[in-house]
């Protein structure tokens, strides 16, 4: 087995258990690799990175991803209870949820299709890219060394095409089917703690509404909401008599009408990224209809930016009891995981990896997205131990790190303590001065 830093060998070892001792032996130096090299991160350019350190056939590497038998669900828990332990008990978990798209454009990648790119896109300008689109839920840390929460990946599902699901004889999911499916296994795993899970547009389902509030002592749902959505009254007593029950009570004004003939009040609420804004706002409940699928019971809040800087909007939970004032916070903490997709493409290198056949395609993706977390979490091991390190130049100044820090803190560790601790180069590297050791410890963490 490699030698690992004291702040990375307990969270990696917990991960075995997901593995065969063979499998085990191989996916370690790639995980490690993973974080040390620059540029894509195919396994073959993995592999050139810890060449000192790997043994066996490389085609034994590339079978980890393609072939071996192995479970994602498994390290999925691992990884969700090790950032669970930096939460109190007590304290609500949030977890944004989205979807992001890594563009593959080969001809026979499986479970490729053309979907709407979000980041490149603009109200009057549509963008739509070649490739997977996955379903991510994360969960909203505030460490202490930040002021900003980050968002940490446990869970991911490939979206797939229509077409394809027939092909395959399965039943097509949707988005917010998949993503129900990720919310019920979370909370299925940890029934002592409560979830808010925070959903974009995509995300204001009457389906995941009703998910929600059938497991409301588990789960709270936080999302947009349409300002023309069917609000009624809850249902009232039934008569005994003849004819069929009632399924809704009366009609409620719509949000659109409420704003309309009320008057906002001014409050203080969390902002997109991290700060406070004065806002006006207002809020109401009803029980939201769709046909064959019921009522469900949720407050809607509007908010108006004050600055102007940010449109205005509509936002509904399943917890009735929540202020509108809490509503909107907590969907801006919401915004982290937009930053998270950003800091996977710039420094994991998401979308450069070359599987095309179904089970590589499948895990490769959720691998390097778990990887974020992990580093994260090491870096907030060795902070306990250690003073934080922020990287500072002269026309940008940080007042706290960023991902940018915690990784390049994390490869300083593996590279002083894995790769020239143990390859085969390693007297060369001790020979060296304490000063030049430094300076290349330094060129090789920060490089990206």
């Amino acid at each position: 087995m490699l030698s690992m830093p004291s702040a990375a060998e307990p969270l990696f070892m917990s991960f075995s258990i997901a593995f065969t001792r063979p499998t085990f032996q191989r996916i370690l130096p790639l995980a490690i690799g993973a974080i040390l090299t620059m540029g894509r991160r195919t396994v073959t350019a993995i592999l050139w990175t810890m060449r000192g350190l790997v043994t066996g056939h490389p085609s034994t590497y590339h079978r980890v991803f393609s072939r071996a038998v192995w479970s994602l669900w498994p390290l999925g828990k691992v990884l969700a209870g090790a950032i669970l332990h930096q939460i109190p008990p007590d304290e609500p978990v949030l977890v944004p949820m989205d979807d992001t798209t890594a563009q593959h454009r080969g001809k026979c990648v499986y479970g490729k299709g053309c979907y709407h790119d979000a980041v490149r896109s603009a109200h009057n300008h549509v963008v739509f890219r070649w490739g997977h689109r996955w379903i991510v839920l994360a969960i909203s840390v505030k460490f202490p060394f930040t002021s900003r929460r980050w968002a940490l990946p446990v869970l991911a599902a490939l979206y797939r095409p229509e077409q394809l699901n027939h092909a395959e004889g399965r039943r097509h999911k949707t988005a917010p089917h998949l993503a129900r499916q990720l919310m019920a296994v979370l909370i299925h795993w940890f029934p002592e703690r409560k979830f808010v899970f925070l959903g974009d547009g995509g995300y204001a389902s009457h389906n995941l509404a009703k998910f929600c509030y059938r497991h409301q002592g588990h789960a709270t749902l936080v999302s947009r909401f349409h300002g023309d959505a069917n609000l009624y009254a809850p249902l009232p007593k039934q008569k005994k008599g003849m004819g069929r029950p009632r399924i809704k009570g009366r009609k409620l004004p719509t949000p659109q009408q409420v704003v309309a003939r009320r008057q906002l009040t001014t409050a203080t609420v969390g902002w997109y990224g991290g700060g406070d804004r004065r806002v006006q706002l207002t809020s109401g409940t009803g029980h939201w209809y769709k046909s064959g699928a019921g009522l469900v019971p949720i407050r809607w809040v509007f908010v108006h930016d004050i600055q102007g800087t940010h449109r205005d909007e509509y936002f509904y939970t399943t917890d009735t009891s929540l202020t509108g004032t809490q509503i909107a916070s907590w969907f801006t903490a919401r915004w982290p995981i937009e930053t998270t997709f950003q800091e996977v493409r710039a420094h994991l290198g998401f979308e450069t990896p070359r599987q095309y056949v179904a089970k590589s395609v499948l895990r490769a993706a959720p691998c390097l997205l778990g990887l974020f977390s992990v580093v994260c979490l090491i870096f907030v091991e060795h902070t306990r131990r250690h003073r934080v390190r922020v990287r500072q130049t002269q026309w940008y100044i940080k007042a706290e790190p960023t991902f940018s820090d915690a990784i390049a803190t994390v490869r300083r560790l593996f590279w002083q303590k894995t790769v020239f601790a143990k390859a085969s180069y390693h007297k060369g590297f001790e020979k060296l001065s304490p000063k030049f050791r430094n300076l290349l410890l330094d060129y090789l963490s920060q490089a990206a």
